[in-house]
């Protein structure tokens, strides 16, 4: 495998602009176990191995349901979900693959019965930042640890 720019190291304070925007999400008044579902599912979409793990162990370490949590990538079926959880991860789904799909008004209206104009453009942030993490992680080629001091 070729070399990669770690963006850490060379733009450090390219990755230091996301602070700001997880902090504003962390106090957005959002669910934290929602956005660390969609953070999960979003990585799951991209297969950014790095985030699927790192959130994974977060989840679990605010001890989330680890049952839950692993159902994740079947939401659909799994009945684990509330109606309002499986309308923010078909929003996650549907602007992650918004190539495909076009954002359609009948999956952006499905969040409306379940959440406030405010937590809609959240939640919309949310998935935006995890789909831009995605892709810095698997530009770099980031690889969860092989071992890891809390699980």
């Amino acid at each position: 495998m070729s070399h990669r720019v770690e963006i850490k190291k060379v733009a450090p304070d390219a990755m230091k602009a996301f602070g700001p925007l997880y902090q504003y999400i962390g106090a957005s008044g959002l669910d934290r176990a929602l956005v660390d579902m969609l953070y999960m599912r979003i990585s799951q979409i991209n297969g950014c191995a790095y985030c699927v793990d790192l959130h994974w162990r977060d989840a679990m370490k605010a001890g989330d349901d680890a049952r839950k949590f692993n159902s994740i990538i079947t939401w659909r079926e799994a009945p684990f979900f509330s109606e309002r959880e499986r309308a923010a991860l078909n929003w996650a789904e549907s602007l992650t693959h918004v190539a495909e799909t076009g954002a359609p008004d009948a999956d952006y209206d499905q969040l409306k019965p379940h959440f406030s104009e405010k937590e809609i453009a959240d939640i919309t942030v949310v998935i935006a930042l995890m789909n831009a993490m995605n892709r810095i992680g698997i530009g770099q080629r980031l690889a969860p640890p092989a071992k890891v001091a809390d699980h």
